[in-house]
C-alpha cells in the first residue's frame, strides 16, 4: 500500500494550491483520511482530517481558508489552500487508515513541500 502526494510548490501569500493524494496497492477500505504539516523546528500537526462519509474536520489556523475532501472511488484525497500565509510554509503529509482485509493500519504518503512568500 503506497500513498502518493502531490500539488506542492512556491506560491505567494493570498494565492491558492490544491494538494492530492493517491492511495494504490492492496486497499480493502480506507476509513478516516487527513492532512499533517510539519514546519522546520516543528512537531508534525493536524491540519484537516475527513472521515469516510465526509465529515471534515479542520485546526483552527486553517478553518475557512482550506477545505479537505475525498474521492473514494478514486481512493483520492485533496486539500484546496487558499488565502494562504508565510506561516502554511511547511512539508505537507496525508495520512489514512486502510484496511487490508484484517483490522487497519495508518498509512503515511513521502511529503509535499508548500512554501509561502511573503
Amino acid at each position: 500500500v503506497q500513498l502518493q502526494a502531490s500539488g506542492g510548490g512556491l506560491v505567494q501569500a493570498g494565492e491558492s494550491l490544491r494538494l492530492s493524494c493517491v492511495a494504490s496497492g492492496a486497499i480493502f477500505r480506507i476509513n478516516d483520511m487527513g492532512w499533517y504539516r510539519q514546519a522546520p523546528g516543528k512537531q508534525r500537526e493536524l491540519v484537516a482530517s475527513i472521515t469516510r462519509d465526509g465529515r471534515p474536520n479542520y485546526a483552527d489556523s486553517v478553518k475557512s481558508r482550506f477545505t479537505i475532501s475525498r474521492d473514494n472511488a478514486k481512493k483520492t484525497l485533496y486539500l484546496q489552500l487558499d488565502s494562504l500565509k508565510p506561516e502554511d510554509t511547511a512539508v505537507y503529509f496525508c495520512n489514512a487508515e486502510i484496511s487490508r482485509g484484517l483490522g487497519y493500519g495508518p498509512y503515511w504518503g513521502q511529503g509535499t513541500q508548500v512554501t509561502v512568500s511573503s
